[in-house]
């Protein structure tokens, strides 16, 4: 008779929450233990930054799962517990108060963490980070009618918070490096349409700007200035400049790292019985032919059946292509595909840009890299399938919204 094996999931987010459940669905009745260092349950995060962040949807609803379900499915939750070591050979993960907890198979889920500002000023109490629960109340706090919000960092995050900003009344200003923000993930065309709807919502946006300093007094900041001497006020200065992988405890294990924890297609680390997913996993994805780490929902919510497979013996690979989305304003926008700054040559429409009602399809020779609907519906479907064809197709066909694009699948 075997041995009844006991798998460890190290994460408080989606997908440690969804990798225990597909663990149960997929046959593994041992001790399932999940340890977060956070005290709320495995929670969802795009919220913190959309629905949550402006008032529409309740703490509640932001959870993975009801608290009963844990209780009901015999799952563990070591909570507000952090763990600081792992020991492959001895097949333990030990707590900050020195606790051990072994595992016959472990899930690395650990997220990542948002860049800080390195500035003069950036430790004052009012400069904020947008990654957990907390720190969403924090913004929802700060976002007030003719309240002064600087944001540094024109990505998702720094969009999104800028835009729930506004929608509070509060008067806001992003500060981004480049021209334009989104320019590297989105190129020109598709990065001035997300700078036209702020800039129509009345956001100031100010490009190639330096941060050289926060500036405050009594603890509190009260404003930024800039390396070309302007000084911006600031009731609450938001950063959004990109998120770093937690590897340290894979690092110090030994496993390999390289942006992220390095993985198989079935998201096996560089040992057998240990496996990565979300945010903190550089993953092999056979339909792309290369290993890529992508810091979206949908892969924190897809990955965890591939893990739980492999974790339970059976053959599983990891192929679904990037998606994520955005809700600013009334833009509403999905992606899927996955194209490298400068690994594509040209960007083809069909629709009307200026209404900002389009697709977008990002383009090498003949072939669909990626694409992406703004404030087009039901049409994700067939761009993912067209993707995935890898099928050659026209500009002209494509920029033509009288073809379906069903029919452009082989």
């Amino acid at each position: 008779m075997s041995r009844v094996k006991t798998f460890v999931i190290v994460g408080g987010g989606l997908a440690a929450g969804k990798a225990a459940e597909e663990l149960r669905a997929h046959g593994h009745d041992g001790p399932l233990v999940v340890i977060g260092d956070e005290r709320e349950r495995p929670y969802v995060r795009p919220p913190l930054s959309k629905g949550y962040l402006l008032g529409k949807e309740d703490r509640e609803s932001v959870h993975v799962h009801p608290e009963d379900w844990y209780r009901t499915h015999d799952v563990e939750l070591l909570l507000g517990r952090t763990v600081t070591s792992l020991d492959r050979h001895g097949g333990t993960v030990t707590l900050e108060d020195g606790d051990r907890v072994p595992y016959d198979r472990l899930l690395l889920a650990t997220g990542s963490t948002p860049r800080r500002l390195t500035v003069p000023g950036a430790d004052l109490d009012n400069v904020l980070y947008l990654r957990r629960l907390g720190d969403s109340d924090r913004l929802r706090a700060a976002f007030t009618e003719g309240a002064r919000i600087v944001v540094v960092g024109g990505g998702w995050i720094g969009l999104e918070t800028a835009a729930a900003a506004r929608t509070a009344g509060a008067h806001v200003t992003v500060l981004e490096r480049g021209e334009l923000p989104l320019l590297k993930v989105l190129g020109r065309e598709a990065a001035e349409v997300f700078a036209g709807l702020h800039r129509e919502h009345g956001v100031v946006l100010r490009p190639h700007a330096e941060l050289v300093r926060v500036t405050g007094s009594g603890g509190r900041a009260d404003g930024v200035l800039l390396a070309d001497g302007t000084r911006l006020p600031a009731d609450a200065v938001v950063v959004g400049v990109g998120i770093t992988p937690n590897v340290r405890l894979a690092e110090e294990a030994g496993l390999e790292v390289r942006d992220g924890i390095v993985t198989d297609a079935g998201l096996r680390t560089s040992d057998e019985n240990v496996h990565a997913a979300g945010d903190v996993a550089n993953a092999y994805h056979p339909r792309l032919g290369r290993h890529i780490r992508v810091e979206h929902w949908a892969n924190a919510l897809h990955q965890p059946r591939t893990a739980a497979l492999s974790m339970l013996g059976e053959k599983a690979a990891y192929e679904r292509l990037p998606y994520f989305y955005t809700d600013q304003y009334d833009l509403g926008m999905e992606y899927t595909g996955h194209t490298e700054p400068g690994g594509h040559d040209r960007v083809v429409f069909r629709g009307a840009r200026e209404e900002r009602r389009f697709v977008a399809f990002w383009m090498s020779g003949r072939r669909v890299l990626a694409g992406m609907s703004v404030n087009v519906w039901d049409v994700i479907d067939p761009i993912r399938a067209l993707v995935e064809s890898g099928a050659e197709t026209d500009d002209a066909v494509l920029a033509d919204a009288g073809v379906p694009l069903e029919s452009l699948l082989p």
